[in-house]
């Protein structure tokens, strides 16, 4: 036991080095280059612009950490773990974005007291309000990251919450609309309507009528701190938009999405979530601490927010086993009929 707690240990106090593994094996594109099939170190080092001797030390440990595989032949090839890191919608974007908040994770004990000026603050503006996110460039940077995303975040969602029979949905927060399409196009007699900041429409607009679903599909400009949600809808969605906000805000989302929706009409919440009482290793490490180098938010568990969306006049709150707690967890509300 003593041995195991141990090999446990060691793999928590080398993660950050693991982590940074990774962070080089997608920018020099290496797991890319095995695609192409088994290659020696010496290929790699040439094409990385890397010394051998330290190109040897990389494949070695991804190798190590099951990335690659080293053959007789003294080649490396692409194990499936690296194969599924490649084909993962998002996932590389984000390791590069890691390198921020690392950054802000340099000194935890400076973070933990408040006294940085993170980087994840600058890059998420929007959580500030509306007015910190005119800049069309800012917001197009984070909604890229987040449309890449999105894509897993809405497969899990659709599996685990039945809208087949919506009608009408209200994707609040939306950014590009992944999840609205994803929504169409899973239900063929299914309109959607994205409701998001200004700065994001151009862009929306635009993956929106290349969709398949986008005589389905459509965009209102507008921030639920300052405008009126659009009515129309039996259910609203709220995919990754809670967790970046603090219990007021969250409070205040929740009463306007009561009171725009009809009577029965639904509300979906799907976001990365706490273990509450039991604490989970996505959302109450990585997660938790990324919304505190972002400033603002925090990830709350189901009962948590079944107690807000109770609050609200919510009632049937129910949520689902999540297949992939560090993608998302789903929960679903109804609004009473009188």
């Amino acid at each position: 036991m003593a041995a195991k707690d141990g090999a446990e240990l060691f793999d928590i106090v080398q993660g950050f080095v693991k982590s940074q593994v990774l962070f080089a094996l997608v920018e020099l594109r290496v797991l890319h280059r095995l695609m192409e099939g088994p290659q020696t170190v010496e290929t790699l080092a040439v094409v990385s612009d890397v010394s051998v001797d330290r190109m040897d030390r990389l494949l070695r440990a991804a190798t190590a950490m099951k990335l690659t595989r080293l053959d007789r032949k003294g080649r490396y090839s692409l194990a499936r773990k690296g194969a599924a890191l490649i084909g993962v919608p998002g996932l590389e974007d984000m390791i590069r974005h890691h390198a921020a908040f690392y950054r802000d994770l340099s000194d935890p004990v400076a973070l933990l007291r408040d006294e940085v000026d993170t980087e994840l603050a600058a890059f998420w503006p929007y959580v500030f309000g509306a007015d910190q996110a005119e800049d069309v460039e800012t917001s197009n940077r984070y909604s890229d990251l987040m449309a890449r995303s999105q894509e897993m975040v809405a497969a899990d969602t659709l599996s685990a919450v039945n809208l087949r029979d919506t009608t009408h949905l209200l994707d609040v927060g939306g950014g590009y609309g992944v999840f609205a399409e994803a929504a169409a196009l899973k239900h063929p007699d299914l309109h959607a309507t994205v409701f998001d900041l200004p700065a994001v429409q151009a862009q929306a607009r635009e993956r929106m009528g290349v969709s398949k679903a986008s005589d389905r599909l459509d965009f209102v400009p507008g921030s639920f701190r300052d405008d009126p949600l659009p009515d129309g809808a039996d259910m609203i969605s709220l995919i990754r938009v809670l967790y970046d906000h603090e219990d007021n805000t969250v409070t205040d989302l929740l009463r306007q999405v009561f009171d725009v929706l009809p009577e029965g009409g639904r509300l979906v919440i799907s976001e990365p979530m706490s273990g509450g009482n039991r604490p989970e290793i996505a959302g109450d490490v990585y997660f938790s601490f990324y919304c505190l180098a972002m400033k603002t938010g925090t990830v709350r568990g189901p009962a948590r927010i079944k107690d807000l969306c109770q609050a609200a006049g919510f009632v049937k709150i129910a949520d689902f086993p999540s297949r992939r707690p560090f993608v998302t967890t789903a929960l679903t509300a109804v609004k009473p009929k009188k």
